[in-house]
Formats: C-alpha cells, sequence, structure tokens
C-alpha cells in the first residue's frame, strides 16, 4: 500500500499537522460563523467539513475550543423565574436559592427518585410503615419511640 509508505515518513506526519494548523489558524470568518451554526443545528463534523472543504479534526478542534452549541449564558431559576449566571467550568445552577429549590422539590414530588423506601412494623403500637433512607428504623413516630423508649420493662 503506497499511502501507508508514504505516511510512515516522519516528514509527512509533521506536513499534515502543518496543514491542519495552517488551516485552523487562516480560517475564515465566514467559515467561523457557518461551523457555528451549522453545529447550533445538529450537524455532525465530518458534514461541516465536507461542506466548507476543511479538515473534520479542524471542525472539531474549533468546536472544542469555542463551545458552538453553548451560545447563551444566562438560565432562568426554575422556581421564581429570576435570570441565573452560568459560570464556566461549572455545573448550570437550576434555582436561585435554597428557598427556591426547596419549594420547588416540595411541590414536584413526583419528579424525586424515592430508591431507598423500606417497609417496617413499628415495635410499639404494630403499625406497618414506610421510611425513606433508614434501614434500621423501629417506631412509625415520635409518640411511639418514647413509649417504648421510657416504659422501663413493663409490657405492652
Amino acid at each position: 500500500m503506497p499511502w501507508r509508505a508514504s505516511f510512515q515518513n516522519p516528514l509527512t506526519k509533521v506536513a499534515v499537522f502543518l496543514r491542519i494548523v495552517k488551516e485552523v489558524i487562516f480560517m475564515t470568518v465566514e467559515q467561523k460563523a457557518q461551523i457555528k451554526s451549522l453545529r447550533c443545528q445538529g450537524v455532525g463534523y465530518g458534514t461541516i467539513s465536507k461542506m466548507l472543504g476543511i479538515s473534520s479534526n479542524t471542525v472539531s478542534s474549533f468546536c472544542r475550543r469555542n463551545k458552538p452549541g453553548n451560545t447563551n449564558n444566562k438560565s432562568i431559576c426554575k422556581q421564581c423565574g429570576k435570570p441565573l449566571e452560568i459560570k464556566s467550568k461549572r455545573k448550570p445552577r437550576k434555582f436561585c436559592s435554597d428557598a427556591c429549590r426547596l419549594t420547588w422539590w416540595n411541590n414536584h414530588l413526583e419528579y424525586v427518585d424515592r430508591k431507598a423506601m423500606y417497609s417496617f412494623v413499628c415495635a410499639e403500637c404494630g403499625k406497618p410503615f414506610t421510611a425513606y433512607g433508614n434501614v434500621h428504623r423501629k417506631y412509625c413516630s415520635r409518640e411511639c419511640y418514647i413509649k417504648g423508649r421510657y416504659r422501663k420493662g413493663k409490657p405492652r
């Protein structure tokens, strides 16, 4: 395979690298704008590179450096609608405060993923109850806990 032998040459590798660097440095403003708009539309690197006549590696490195899909730097609070500032290299915030976060989650309990729900029988009154997150729970309420804890050996 002749292409394989030519690519084995270190000078060929350098030439390919320089061509890619040259494409990135000399990419026109129009090409950059086209890449941004096409990526926002969901077009892939390979398709963009064929449309613009540049390497797909150039397109992917441009997108990695410039994040064309993330153009808006603002978000709004899910509860009150206040604008939130998104800080770079941080997870985007969904709520403006703890009060808004707690209010929203209390109003939208259907979205809570309750994996740690356990069923028990109360050691004091004998009623079945469910508890979230505590495997070692014995009593269904504080009243039953106090009765069971402080009855001092008296039978039920």
